[in-house]
């Protein structure tokens, strides 16, 4: 197996590998023109870095990027080729599964042993029950259990990436937390025009580009590890990653409205008048309240960024104490007054 090192290296000495790519390096490819334009066509252009920097990102066995990638649409778009098109670059190094599976099925994780690449084309839109092997696998640098069959467990590192395509954002039933979110970089596609005329044969047209697309994606990996691993991520993503948030957590958008709180030094709130506010919030916004624990445990987990203070010490009635926070205040009551 030929050698590119990231220093810009090249060997041409067969090695032995387990997730050699079916490329070859040819620093005299022309530039993918079908390629470039096919991303062009499916989402905008200030996304086009984002994806290059990903794709690129998934040709070394690495998780420092700690990020998986959704490409999100409402259907038609052609976003699905791209995994076709990425799995002629990958070949072996590449599975397609579903991330429903791999958090679920605890068989389903060592499939990704030393691959460098899990599809999911077609992306569930329920949200998941739990989300701890999916945000363990995003991050880990270390080893983790894998299980098979009838065998015992074996500890094994996985430095496989996530590229999910799908009609609407990754969910989860209980984990509401900021930690879940923040591994995600969320790109939304264009609207197909209505005059377009889909050609059944792209796929194999672009991966006759795969020299110069392999390329492509190796200026991405080389300007994000001169980054230290920071995604050049556009407003337009950044929007969607906050939508995704705010739709599975109706905390965020609460904190965010106005007439119910205030942030503001000095002042303070109880757990308890907080919560009941929240609860008023839904009422007015057609919303289902969450769990108290979900709430204020959001609150606490995210108290530096929102610029409040988790206190045992509120003042109460008759002299009491209560739990709460501090640079907070309720500007109505449960009641509405």
């Amino acid at each position: 197996m030929e050698v590119y090192y990231l220093n810009g290296n090249f060997e041409g000495e067969k090695q032995f590998c387990r997730n050699r790519l079916n490329v070859n390096y040819n620093p005299e490819a022309p530039k993918p023109e079908m390629w470039l334009k096919y991303l062009k066509d499916l989402v905008e252009e200030e996304d086009i870095p984002t994806i290059q920097e990903y794709l690129g990102y998934m040709l070394i066995p690495s998780n420092k990027g700690q990020k998986l990638m959704m490409i999100l649409g409402r259907g038609g778009e052609g976003k699905s080729r791209m995994g076709l098109i990425i799995k002629k670059i990958f070949s072996e190094a590449l599975n397609f599964s579903s991330i429903e599976k791999v958090e679920h099925n605890k068989f389903a994780r060592v499939d990704l042993e030393n691959k460098l690449v899990m599809i999911d084309d077609d992306m569930k839109m329920e949200a998941l029950k739990d989300t701890n092997y999916i945000k363990t696998i995003v991050t880990l640098e270390d080893e983790m259990d894998l299980e098979r069959k009838q065998k015992q467990s074996v500890q094994g590192k996985l430095f496989v990436r996530f590229l999910l395509f799908g009609n609407g954002s990754l969910s989860a039933l209980h984990d509401k937390s900021y930690g879940f979110y923040r591994r995600q970089l969320i790109i939304t596609t264009k609207k197909p025009p209505e005059d377009r005329v889909d050609d059944p044969y792209l796929v194999e047209k672009i991966v006759t580009e795969k020299e110069g697309i392999f390329l492509w994606m190796l200026e991405g990996l080389q300007r994000l590890l001169e980054n230290n691993y920071k995604f050049t991520i556009s407003d337009r993503a950044k929007g969607n990653l906050l939508e995704a948030m705010q739709s599975s957590n109706n905390v965020i958008p609460f904190l965010e409205s106005e007439g119910y709180i205030r942030f503001e030094k000095g002042t303070s709130a109880t757990s308890k008048a907080i919560y009941n506010v929240y609860c008023k919030w839904c009422e007015e916004n057609a919303e289902k309240p969450m769990s108290s624990k979900t709430v204020l445990g959001y609150m606490k987990q995210n108290s530096e960024e929102l610029g409040i203070e988790p206190s045992t010490n509120i003042p109460i009635d008759g002299g009491k104490k209560a739990r709460g926070f501090k640079g907070i205040f309720t500007k109505i009551r449960a009641d509405g007054t």
